[in-house]
């Protein structure tokens, strides 16, 4: 493992989330980390400092609860990461577009199409859809044609992190 990846995986640990190690040849990401939502801005503080850049940020329509995907990766070293953040009780995740400039479109992008909400985003005006379309939800299932979070995830990872506590809430939502 690339020396300032290692750093970043450690400080990854001492937040109350779930990491895990991954193949990329597999996956196309060295790691995954489930976050509960209350932890979202610190993990993406945490990818700032490590001078890690957003990549993309997008919604998965699932059970028990929607999750906001992102994914943050290096110029400088490997290490490429998928996080997961599982919606609160109020469909809301905290934006992160004032930490990475970039998440603003993708925020309001997600928020029309899966009907979350980032709390705190500056500007969650529709992006994509109309005014009168706000809302409508193109990209939301049925409750029938909803699948469990466990259908649509690859197998368990080899676990980085010894936190179940952070990987049970994380699940939980």
């Amino acid at each position: 493992m690339h020396p300032a990846t290692e750093k970043l995986v450690n400080e990854l640990n001492e937040l109350p989330v779930a990491v895990a190690a991954c193949d990329y040849a597999q996956r196309g990401y060295h790691y995954e980390v489930d976050v509960a939502a209350d932890q979202v801005r610190a993990l993406a503080e945490c990818m700032l400092k490590h001078d890690m850049y957003l990549v993309f940020v997008g919604g998965l329509d699932v059970k028990p609860v929607p999750r906001v995907v992102y994914q943050f990766a290096s110029y400088t070293h490997p290490g490429r990461f998928v996080v997961r953040a599982a919606v609160d009780e109020n469909n809301m995740v905290p934006t992160i577009s004032d930490i990475f400039q970039g998440a603003s479109w993708h925020e309001r992008e997600t928020r029309d199409f899966f009907g979350i909400v980032f709390a705190d985003h500056p500007y969650l005006k529709p992006l994509i859809l109309a005014e009168e379309d706000v809302d409508l939800k193109p990209l939301l299932k049925t409750e029938e044609a909803l699948k469990d979070i466990s259908e649509v995830s690859w197998p368990a990872a080899s676990d980085v992190s010894s936190k179940p506590e952070a990987k049970n809430k994380a699940e939980q939502g």
